[in-house]
């Protein structure tokens, strides 16, 4: 354990080499997840049927943004400890010595207090509640509670990652629908699927941490199953929100092709064992996680395209 200490910088001493630079604390925002929160948000606000001066459009986003990324830093504040033994999140600033954990708890409650109150003056004051709500099921329900005690952490804690869609949609209606929430749903049934995937071809991260992820409690055989399942359940939501307000000829033959890769790669993920992913290094699982990534960006831009081409009649059903 002092080995530990000593390479990660999570010592009382803190970090012992370099001074913190702006990349450091950038990276406490997780850049990646902030690229997809803007994304979804801003298709969210494009979707609604009220129209936003581009100024406020940009301040709503920009505020957005800038909630995931305190959230982002409040999750590897709280997350320090197992950051360090996990393979995948060891080089990130505190685990590597860069940032210490005081100043990332300060970076992302300063942050979430400036986005929620200038997302709330810029927009309204629901858009700045869901906002604050989201910041606190992410770091609260998901990190502190979720996902250190049940299986089912990614499930429920999940919802935290789909709810910038609705936040971007009342920052510019000031009022609830039905269309954000088929984009939250969408978001909410993708995300196990995506990150079971991961956990078969990470391997022994969670279990050398001793976070309950579904392949430490459940076995990777069951994960595998679960895989397909939920790949199923999100083909008939995502195939069904083509025929809704957000939908249209664009998303439907998007959604169509999507869901027939993403069946495969679930179905060939669930014929194989141990021994065979073994033997090719999880191509299978690289391939659909990546392949994931991709099914989420078509499937807001096939929303996003048809809520561009409304205004000219191509968008949408007629």
């Amino acid at each position: 354990m002092s080995d530990v200490s000593i390479n990660t910088g999570l010592d009382q001493a803190g970090p012992s080499q370099n001074e913190a630079g702006f990349g450091d604390f950038f990276a406490l925002l997780k850049p990646r997840v902030m690229s997809l929160v803007v994304f979804t948000a801003f298709v969210g606000l494009v979707a609604a049927p009220t129209p936003v001066h581009p100024v406020i459009g940009f301040c709503a986003i920009l505020f957005i943004a800038i909630g995931g990324g305190a959230s982002g830093a409040l999750n590897m504040w709280w997350d320090a400890d197992i950051d360090c033994i996990m393979r995948r999140t060891r080089k990130r600033p505190i685990p590597a010595g860069k940032v210490r954990e005081q100043d990332a708890l300060a970076l992302g409650l300063a942050l979430s207090v400036l986005a929620v109150t200038m997302l709330a003056l810029a927009t309204n004051l629901l858009a700045g509640a869901m906002l604050a709500f989201t910041i606190f099921f992410y770091v609260v329900v998901y990190s502190m509670w979720l996902k250190r005690t049940t299986p089912q952490n990614i499930v429920i804690g999940g919802a935290a990652g789909a709810f910038p869609p609705v936040i971007g949609w009342l920052a510019a209606t000031g009022s609830m629908a039905v269309e954000p929430w088929l984009m939250f749903a969408l978001v909410f049934m993708w995300t196990p699927p995506h990150f079971w995937a991961l956990c078969l071809f990470m391997r022994s991260d969670y279990d050398d941490a001793g976070v309950p992820m579904l392949t430490v409690t459940h076995g990777r055989p069951a994960t595998r199953v679960h895989i397909l399942v939920y790949t199923g359940l999100l083909a008939v939501l995502a195939l069904a929100a083509g025929f809704t307000g957000i939908g249209g000829p664009i998303y439907l033959s998007v959604s169509v092709i999507l869901n027939l890769l993403f069946l495969n790669g679930a179905y060939r993920i669930w014929r194989r064992d141990e021994t065979d992913a073994e033997a090719d290094n999880f191509a299978v699982e690289r391939r659909f996680f990546k392949l994931s990534l991709l099914y989420l960006f078509l499937h807001f831009g096939a929303i996003l395209a048809e809520a561009l081409l409304k205004p000219y009649g191509l968008g949408g059903w007629a």
